[in-house]
């Protein structure tokens, strides 16, 4: 498997302060683990986002601190990024052990094409984007593929307990959970139509009651 690496050094700025390193194209990031003291670091912004860009939070990255002669094994666990600009804030990294088995979510990625998208009224419906994986750190795959060849007709689906893992992998999320599905198109539409129906009547059924109501007439001067 490539290795990773990633330059870190360590952070004296704390608080409310690391605004400061962010205008200088430094973004502050965490270091924890199990047995483990946090560290506060800082990385280049730039090389910390083409890093991201290439591991997600899956894969592992080789963590080279200044002052430490071996890298430290990390995962991305937690990136906070300013809503509007995009912009990194802050990276939590998770320090692994590679003999000890980790939980993490992988992506589900959808492979082949399911028969039943021939019929035009039905659509593929994927119900979970991830998949909750427990195993060694070496063990962690980039994605789960779902083979959805065999939906062949409208309602049928592919659930957690029908996905084989690979060696050493266990999948922790409910076995009934469904991760896909083939849903049929025009029932969705006809729930719209019914729907505006009843709005339309009810409307309607206003208009009604504000002509039945009597004309108030104005006040006699007399």
């Amino acid at each position: 498997m490539e290795q990773i690496e990633l330059h870190a050094a360590r952070r004296d700025v704390l608080g409310k302060k690391v605004r400061f390193l962010r205008r200088q194209g430094i973004t502050p990031v965490h270091v924890f683990g199990h047995g483990i003291e946090s560290l506060a670091l800082q990385c280049d912004t730039a090389s910390l986002q083409r890093v991201l860009t290439r591991t997600g939070q899956t894969r592992l990255i080789n963590l080279k601190i200044d002052d430490e002669k071996s890298p430290r094994t990390v995962m991305a666990r937690e990136v906070q990024q300013d809503i509007l600009k995009g912009s990194l804030l802050h990276v939590d990294f998770y320090q692994v052990k590679m003999t000890e088995a980790i939980e993490v979510d992988v992506p589900i990625v959808l492979v082949g094409e399911a028969p039943a998208l021939k019929d035009k009224e039905n659509m593929l419906a994927q119900e979970l984007n991830t998949l909750s994986i427990e195993c060694l750190p070496a063990n962690i795959p980039d994605s789960i593929e779902v083979d959805v060849t065999s939906l062949a007709e409208a309602d049928q689906a592919i659930r957690v307990r029908d996905i084989i893992p690979g060696e050493g992998i266990t999948i922790l999320n409910d076995p009934e959970v469904m991760l896909v599905r083939i849903a049929v198109q025009r029932m969705e539409v006809e729930e719209v139509l019914e729907a505006v129906e009843v709005a339309e009547g009810v409307a309607e059924a206003a208009e009604v009651g504000e002509e039945a109501k009597p004309s108030e007439a104005p006040d006699s001067l007399g």
